[in-house]
C-alpha cells in the first residue's frame, strides 16, 4: 500500500527542486526580499513575529511550501487554512508609508510567493542544474496549487516565470516600492548574526553570505550591501563547490526533512505524517 502523495508526488517540478536543501537559502534570500516591502514589513510589525522567534518566521516562510509540495493533501489544505486564519487579522494602517496593509490583499500575497520562487528556482539552478524554460514554466504551473490555497488571484498573476520575475523587477523599481524600515533592519540582523539551532549554526555563515550577494540590485542597494569582485569571486565559488560536491552526499545532507518523510509515506509508511513546523 502507497501513502498518499499529496498534490503533485515525486515526479513534478515542485518535489525535484523544492527537495533540496539549498531551499534553506532560498528561504533566507527571500525573507530579506519579503522585509524591503514596507507593507510586508507592518504586517510582520504587527504580529512581532520576527522579534520574538526570528528562525520560526524562517522556518514558517518555507513551512506551506514543504507542507503543500510533500504532505497529503490533507496536510496541505490543513497548513493553508491555517495561515489564512492568520492572515485575516493582520491589517491595518502602516505607520511609516500611511498606506492600508492588509495580508490578504493579492499584491502583498504575491510579492511573498513570487519571492520565494525565484528564489527557489535561483537556488537549484546555482547549485543543482540549470532548468530550461519548460521546465521553470512547469514549476509556476504547479505552484499555482500553493498560490491558489493561500487566496492569491491566480488570474491576476503573471503566466510565466520569467513573467514573475520580471514583475518582482519592475515592481521593486518603483519609486519607495521598498524601504529599508526597522522590520527590514531587524531581518538584515537576524540573516547576518542568527540566532538559529546548534546545528544550523556551522554553517550559517555560508547561509548569510550568500542570501545578502545573491540579492537583485534593487534590494542590495535598500541593505547598503556593496558590490565587490572579491564577494563575487566568493560567491561564485562557493556556488559552484555545492554543485560538485552535491552528487557525492548522502540524502541526510542534501535533501531537507520534509522530502525524506514524504518519500518514506509513499514507499514504506502510508501513516507517516508530515511536521509542519508552523504549528510551533
Amino acid at each position: 500500500m502507497q501513502g498518499d502523495p499529496g498534490y503533485f508526488g515525486p515526479n513534478s517540478m515542485m518535489w525535484k527542486v523544492n527537495k533540496e536543501i539549498t531551499v534553506l537559502f532560498g528561504g533566507a534570500r527571500a525573507l530579506l526580499m519579503h522585509a524591503a516591502h514596507p507593507l510586508i514589513a507592518a504586517g510582520a510589525r504587527q504580529t512581532s513575529f520576527y522579534q520574538r522567534d526570528p528562525w520560526k518566521r524562517l522556518i514558517r516562510t518555507l513551512s506551506l511550501q514543504n507542507s503543500v509540495t510533500f504532505g497529503t493533501k490533507k496536510e496541505a489544505d490543513e497548513s493553508a487554512l491555517r495561515i489564512n486564519k492568520l492572515h485575516e487579522v493582520i491589517k491595518g494602517k502602516d505607520k511609516i508609508t500611511g498606506k492600508t496593509y492588509d495580508a490578504l490583499d493579492h499584491e502583498q500575497l504575491l510579492w511573498v510567493h513570487a519571492c520565494l520562487q525565484i528564489s527557489s528556482i535561483y537556488f537549484y539552478e546555482k547549485t543543482v542544474k540549470q532548468l530550461s524554460e519548460e521546465e521553470k514554466n512547469q514549476y509556476h504551473k504547479e505552484n499555482m496549487v500553493a498560490a491558489d490555497l493561500v487566496l492569491v488571484k491566480k488570474d491576476l498573476v503573471p503566466k510565466t516565470h520569467n513573467g514573475l520575475k520580471q514583475w518582482v523587477i519592475d515592481k521593486s523599481r518603483q519609486k519607495d516600492y521598498l524601504l529599508l524600515t526597522d522590520v527590514a533592519e531587524d531581518v538584515y540582523e537576524i540573516i547576518k548574526t542568527g540566532p538559529v539551532p546548534v546545528h544550523i549554526k556551522p554553517i550559517w555563515p555560508f547561509i548569510s553570505f550568500t542570501a545578502f550577494n545573491t540579492l537583485p540590485k534593487e534590494f542590495k542597494k535598500i541593505y547598503g550591501i556593496k558590490e565587490t569582485r572579491l564577494k563575487d569571486f566568493i560567491l561564485i565559488f562557493n556556488l559552484n563547490l555545492l554543485k560538485i560536491t552535491r552528487p557525492f552526499l548522502p540524502p541526510f545532507f542534501r535533501l531537507i526533512a520534509p522530502a525524506r518523510w514524504a518519500k518514506q509515506r509513499i514507499t514504506k509508511n502510508p501513516t507517516l505524517k508530515f511536521k509542519d513546523k508552523s504549528k510551533i
